[in-house]
């Protein structure tokens, strides 16, 4: 099994990388081809396999396992091995399925070969396991605390866009029913979701206005939820929505800001109260702004049946992934501090080729 090597993408050599141009204008993130290039790698792994290669160790044969730092929920998989399947590597890739848990200092993850076929790109594999597996985790957490109720990503505008649609995927693996951005929900295999921002209800100047404008020109398949805290109190709002629409009213929005305290478990609770006196116990309240975990729980109880949460899981730092060799030759390795040899974990399942 060889590697990829036409002319159309050729793994950058360390040779290259004194004279290798940048196109300008452009977008600060990566391209696909970047990345498979080797462009995006740290320069001592292009330097060592000129080493290797020039000293005639290309052949030697290793095992090299990745462990987490902190524990968490796998995500990250399915690229690393999508960058494999690009790239045709002559390797074997052992990992833990997506959406599963880890422990701290647990290998997620074993590759087998020739270290010059794949060293190159340790720095993107461990890049997209320690941040994707990140998002997971939050998402999980969130998830944990919603329970059964919708729980939508809104984290998009958080994080450059390169990577958001990665988020926002890695989210949904952690547990979120759905996200915003439109390529993460893609790439989950969902249709993007959402309600409306404030923008669109402050041009249109009155919330029943855009809410009727929502409503007639959007089809079907978009649930009719509308945001309420825009220019009115919240359960004045909400009431002359829920007359407007009655029936094909699914829900409101609450997304006070926190220049007037958020959206509190009390607001909610009044909400519910009135919508229930008026006969609109149909009608759901869904939240967003600020959410965590702990706020989750919180206005759950006082009655929230939804949530959108953005910063708490774009926001989330990596968990640290190491790659450390195990095997040289069929022969157990490591360096001072870590234990010689392959590491026992029967979650791991082989994923390429």
């Amino acid at each position: 099994m060889k590697g990829l090597e036409s002319e159309a993408l050729k793994k950058l050599s360390y040779e290259e990388v004194k004279d290798l141009k940048l196109s300008s204008p452009r977008l600060f993130s990566a391209t696909h081809d970047e990345i498979l290039r080797g462009v995006t790698s740290d320069i001592y792994f292009l330097r060592t396999e000129y080493l290797l290669r020039k000293s005639g160790y290309a052949d030697v044969e290793v095992v090299a396992e990745i462990f987490a730092r902190e524990g968490g929920v796998m995500a990250g998989t399915q690229e690393v091995i999508n960058l494999a399947r690009m790239l045709n590597l002559p390797v074997k890739i052992e990992a833990i399925p997506e959406g599963e848990r880890f422990e701290a200092k647990e290998v997620v993850m074993r590759i087998h070969g020739r270290y010059v076929d794949f060293a190159i790109y340790e720095t993107p594999i461990l890049g997209i396991l320690a941040s994707s597996s990140a998002w997971a985790t939050a998402a999980r957490e969130c998830r944990e605390a919603a329970g059964d109720k919708l729980l939508l990503v809104f984290g998009a505008r958080h994080l450059h866009p390169a990577v958001a649609p990665v988020m926002e995927r890695s989210a949904i693996i952690g547990g979120v029913d759905g996200a915003s951005c439109v390529l993460g929900a893609l790439l989950a295999g969902k249709a993007p979701t959402g309600t409306m921002p404030h923008a669109f209800v402050i041009v249109i100047g009155d919330t029943v206005r855009a809410a009727r404008i929502y409503d007639e020109l959007l089809d079907d398949s978009v649930p009719r939820i509308i945001l309420v805290d825009t220019f009115k109190d919240e359960v004045e709002e909400t009431l002359r929505v829920a007359s407007e629409f009655k029936e094909r009213l699914m829900g409101i929005r609450l997304d006070t800001p926190s220049e007037r305290g958020r959206v509190t478990p009390e607001l909610v609770r009044e909400v519910r109260a009135w919508l229930d006196l008026k006969g609109y116990r149909w009608v759901k309240i869904f939240v967003s702004g600020g959410l965590n975990p702990e706020r989750i729980r919180i206005l759950s109880e006082a009655g929230a049946d939804g949530f959108g949460v953005g910063a708490y899981i774009s926001n989330r730092p990596p968990i640290e992934m190491t790659m450390d060799l195990k095997e040289v030759n069929g022969k157990p390795i490591a360096k001072r501090g870590r234990l010689p040899g392959l590491t026992t974990n029967p979650k791991l399942k082989l994923v390429y080729p």
